[in-house]
């Protein structure tokens, strides 16, 4: 069910990044440590009670961890 407080686009981000980190076998706390973030952000993004999101700097970030494109983190069509 869609989170009301996130737009279509934010949260397509927040599954694409956590289907990517599932896929590497990342835990949350081992992707905030890469990310240079707090062990609790990344749960706080990938939990619908919070309001948490990824920036554009994250993405770009992320890429870099999971050596891909910032694009990947988006749909090939709006949303």
């Amino acid at each position: 069910m869609p989170d009301p407080l996130l737009s279509p686009i934010e949260q397509y981000v927040i599954d694409t990044v956590k289907a990517k980190r599932i896929e590497k076998d990342y835990s949350q706390k081992d992707l905030a440590y890469m990310l240079d973030v707090s062990v609790g952000f990344i749960g706080d993004v990938e939990n619908p009670k919070y309001r948490a999101k990824y920036n554009l700097n994250h993405l770009n970030e992320l890429a870099k961890i999971f050596e891909c494109s910032p694009k990947d983190f988006l749909p090939d069509r709006h949303i």
